[in-house]
């Protein structure tokens, strides 16, 4: 069992900046991939920016140049440094984590967290 469990939400005027934490944890042998996705009320969930275990990051062109997305492979955390913030990044954001648990015969996992909250207004 991988449990994902995101932290660091929150309401920030425009402009402002916020840092979200992801952590996993339970039977994880290694993680391949995290991300961080959103979804705005009345819309579907989408990509905001992907890191994999060797460093190569992905990152939803609405976000380019104002996130950053880091991870540290050790604590199978995932961070999310977000600035310049404009409403329309108002959502729920979502982190997911791909890999293989430790329990033999270590079977792939998708798991994702529950969400936190992040309102961007004045």
């Amino acid at each position: 069992q991988v449990q994902v469990v995101e932290s660091g939400g929150g309401l920030v005027q425009p402009g402002g900046s916020l840092r979200l934490s992801c952590a996993g944890s339970g039977s994880i042998f290694s993680i391949y991939a995290m991300g961080w996705y959103r979804q705005a009320p009345g819309k579907q969930r989408e990509l905001v920016a992907t890191i994999t275990s060797g460093g190569s990051t992905n990152y939803a062109d609405s976000v380019k140049g104002r996130f950053t997305i880091s991870r540290d492979n050790g604590e199978n955390t995932a961070d999310l440094q977000m600035d310049m913030l404009k409403p329309e990044d108002t959502a729920v954001y979502y982190c997911n984590a791909e890999g293989r648990t430790s329990t033999w015969p270590r079977r792939p996992f998708n798991s994702w967290g529950q969400g936190t909250q992040v309102t961007v207004s004045s």
